[in-house]
């Protein structure tokens, strides 16, 4: 089976002791423990970050760029995500962070927050259209959109079909600061700060175009410290980066898209888990029906909840409302600035498509006379979901048997072998009592 898709997310095999904690939070079965150590089945993998998360032995990482690396460029542009200003205390002003960035080494940044307010005037016009979509589901997140690929086909028309707004920062920053500067594009450096792998990954491997504009990402939590520090060293900005409103500074919150774009009858949903029942409900009709919108995010708490962040996602959304009381309503049009003269063309360049990595053959007729040996198996085991075997549930391992999955096997169940030795003991005394017996 080959895999499209980059992954961020990786086993540190030194660190991982085989237990089950990651196996039983992946919302896409793609952890099996084999011989003692966890193994990630690339192609079933979304990069959500659960594993991360929930790992007790910190052995779940995620590959990034490092700063030294960055350095190297001729001209560094740093993109800053908006759930990097619920990171700080007692933030009054975005321009402290972005002129963090410069005195750290950037030569000039870009707030995302700016291009998240044309992404949400656009999808505004666009949700206006095309009522027969509805609901309408937003396509920032890269871990749910890989979900829907995988997982959920039918709802990949119901993707609004733009690109993510780091994309949009990604390609207005490249032409502003080529026209500043006279640099050639290959002579510029943009580095987007992220705050969780699947941002990391779909830099890697985007959905929706062809080629990203970002040349390399930087975790948040990697340049924390140093950032902090010429902050506390610059407290003063000297010199005005932001030009979002309070709409756009405070999108890395859950809700914040539907408020920007100004509708009323919508679901927030945060939380992969949260985001899998909700888009079965969607996928069932069983949702009411005049929603318009579903904002699915794939971290607790929105973008806040990024296992790249530093702060408590719960605590770091409430420094975000604290802060939109010092930021008024954007004056900017952001449509104009991208538009005109950015010249940004926000649709996808292609749609995605449906990635069938959960299929059990290579056509229909293999697929219907494996389901049936999966069936078959399911019987034979003891449905206790337990993990010992290595697989999430009962049906992942009988699914893992038939498709080959190298060391699956019935044997792997506990309680299957426990009985084998029980039926083997049992036998072994039958013939001692015999023996006795013809004594």
């Amino acid at each position: 089976m080959e895999n499209k898709f980059y992954h961020s997310v990786y086993l540190k095999a030194d660190r991982c002791k085989g237990c089950i904690h990651c196996l039983k939070r992946c919302p896409t079965n793609a952890i099996r423990v084999r011989n003692g150590k966890a193994h990630i089945i690339k192609e079933f993998c979304i990069d959500c970050a659960e594993c991360n998360q929930h790992c007790p032995y910190h052995a779940k990482r995620s590959h990034r760029d490092e700063w030294d690396d960055v350095k190297k460029g001729t001209y560094k542009v740093a993109l800053v995500d908006p759930s990097i200003y619920g990171q700080f205390n007692h933030l009054h002003d975005p321009n402290i962070v972005l002129n963090g960035f410069v005195e750290m080494g950037f030569d000039d940044v870009f707030d995302i927050a700016f291009a998240y307010e044309y992404w949400m005037e656009c999808a505004r016009d666009y949700i206006e259209k095309h009522k027969e979509m509805y609901p309408i589901i937003n396509s920032t997140c890269p871990a749910v959109v890989r979900l829907i690929r995988v997982r959920f086909p039918e709802l990949l028309d119901h993707l609004l079909p733009f690109i993510p707004p780091i994309e949009i920062a990604a390609r207005a920053a490249l032409k502003q600061t080529m026209e500043r500067t006279g640099y050639k594009e290959e002579e510029i450096e943009i580095v987007y700060i992220s705050p969780c792998p699947a941002q990391v990954a779909y830099i890697k491997s985007p959905i929706g175009i062809e080629k990203t504009h970002i040349t390399s990402v930087l975790a948040m939590k990697d340049i924390y410290k140093k950032l902090v520090r010429v902050m506390g060293e610059h407290p003063k900005p000297k010199a005005q980066y932001a030009r979002a409103g309070r709409s756009g500074i405070g999108v890395g919150t859950t809700c914040a898209e539907a408020r920007g774009i100004g509708i009323r009858n919508y679901v927030a949903v945060d939380g992969i888990e949260n985001v899998i029942r909700t888009l079965e409900e969607i996928e069932d009709d069983r949702l009411p029906d005049d929603l318009i919108f579903a904002e699915l995010k794939n971290c607790a708490a929105g973008c806040m909840g990024g296992v790249l962040n530093v702060e408590n996602p719960y605590i770091a959304r409430a420094k975000v409302k604290q802060l939109d009381q010092h930021i008024p309503n954007s004056r900017t049009s952001a449509r104009e600035y991208f538009e005109r003269w950015c010249d940004v063309r926000i649709e996808w360049e292609s749609a995605p498509e449906f990635e069938p990595v959960f299929e059990l053959g290579q056509n229909m007729k293999e697929s219907i006379e494996n389901m049936s040996k999966v069936e078959e198996l399911v019987k034979t085991l003891p449905g206790m979901d337990c993990g010992s075997c290595g697989a999430p549930t009962c049906r992942a391992l009988a699914e893992d048997i038939v498709r080959g999955f190298k060391g699956s096997k019935r044997e792997n169940c506990i309680y299957l072998l426990r009985g084998f030795y029980s039926k083997m003991q049992g036998e072994e005394k039958t013939k001692e009592m015999e023996q006795e017996d013809d004594n």
